[in-house]
């Protein structure tokens, strides 16, 4: 061993040695090491007092628990690995969907780890980099198509895991997923109330699982309020800015331009909005859009617009309560979450 080799490993011991312990924990509390560590482990013959008392000190003092000893011990990690699209362009999807898991897993032993992928890579190769190493005692994973390999994957190998959005197999996983069907037709709906008969969907990208669920509720609620759909499936919300913003004042020039949008994503309705007034056309005289929305930045950037509201944070958070429910222990059936949109919102 050289003497580089020495230092660096006087160092990580002497880290090692600096963290806090449960023996830190106890000496601070003035209780045993023992009840310290099923305090932390939520055991049901502790008090709530005690429970407190030791977590408030734990994160005072920065106390986080040895993985490798864990692992050794219980044969978990205690992480949860959100695998997460790098190239991933909805607005506030990440930060949302991040604060919602981090909620739910706060007062429990797992941490959260973030695996990226781009979507022009393999997208099985980081679910299987996750399993094969271990490194995780479960996974959540979006983007969702009808056959999901990843699934299909996790399920053969036994790795509890929720998806955000639904998948079309036949299998049973938890999930959560925005019902999309419903979005599409109740946006269609509120359009037909406001006199609109020509109608475009900017949908999500084809081979998603919601891809199908959006455009079905659009067809059939366009049927039922006896409108006419305008097509508009060059370009999908996977788009550019720039390209949905040209495709949207390519059609509105036309004689038979659409009068209504449904936009599957916020920041697809910016390029629209765009789009629209390079066309020398007026938002809300000329067309109105219902667009989908994580936030309130829409009616800031027009108040015209009407919005159909998606909450990424409740996605995270019920997305978290699955996987740590069958790691528990739950039926995976019993672990599936839909959140029906029921209202159009104007300024």
């Amino acid at each position: 061993m050289d003497g580089d080799d020495r230092q660096r490993r006087a160092e990580e011991r002497a880290g090692e040695a600096s963290r806090p312990t449960l023996k830190t924990i106890a000496f601070m509390t003035g209780l045993g090491v023992t009840t310290v560590s099923r305090a932390l482990k939520d055991a049901p013959d502790i008090g709530e007092e005690t429970k407190k008392r030791v977590r408030l000190v734990a994160r005072q003092v920065g106390y986080r628990p040895n993985r490798a000893g864990v692992r050794l011990r219980t044969g978990k990690t205690n992480v949860i690995s959100l695998v997460l699209d790098t190239d991933q362009q909805i607005m506030s999807f990440v930060s949302d969907i991040i604060y919602g898991i981090s909620e739910v897993i706060a007062d429990t032993p797992y941490h959260l780890i973030v695996t990226p992928y781009s979507r022009s890579n393999d997208s099985l190769e980081p679910v299987r980099y996750v399993v094969e190493t271990g490194s995780a005692d479960g996974l959540i994973i979006s983007r969702t198509e009808p056959n999901d390999a990843r699934a299909r994957y996790l399920l053969e190998h036994g790795m509890p895991f929720a998806t955000h959005g639904r998948t079309d197999m036949g299998l049973v996983h938890p999930y959560h997923d925005f019902d999309n069907h419903a979005f599409a037709a109740i946006a269609v709906r509120r359009l037909a109330a406001n006199g609109r008969r020509r109608l475009a969907l900017l949908a999500p990208p084809l081979g998603l699982t919601y891809h199908r669920h959006a455009v079905n509720g659009f067809v059939d609620a366009v049927n039922e309020v006896g409108a006419t759909e305008v097509p508009f499936n060059t370009v999908s919300i996977d788009n550019t800015l720039d390209q949905i913003r040209t495709r949207t004042a390519q059609i509105m020039r036309r004689s038979d331009r659409p009068d209504g949008f449904v936009s599957s994503a916020a920041a697809a309705t910016l390029a629209i909005v765009a789009g629209i007034e390079d066309a020398g056309l007026t938002l809300g005289r000329d067309v109105d859009v219902v667009s989908k929305q994580s936030s309130d930045l829409l009616h800031l950037f027009r108040p015209q617009l009407l919005v159909v509201n998606e909450n990424f944070r409740l996605a995270g958070a019920e997305l978290a309560r699955s996987v740590l429910g069958w790691i528990g222990g739950a039926a995976p059936g019993s672990l599936q979450t839909l959140a029906v949109p029921t209202t159009v919102e104007a300024r």
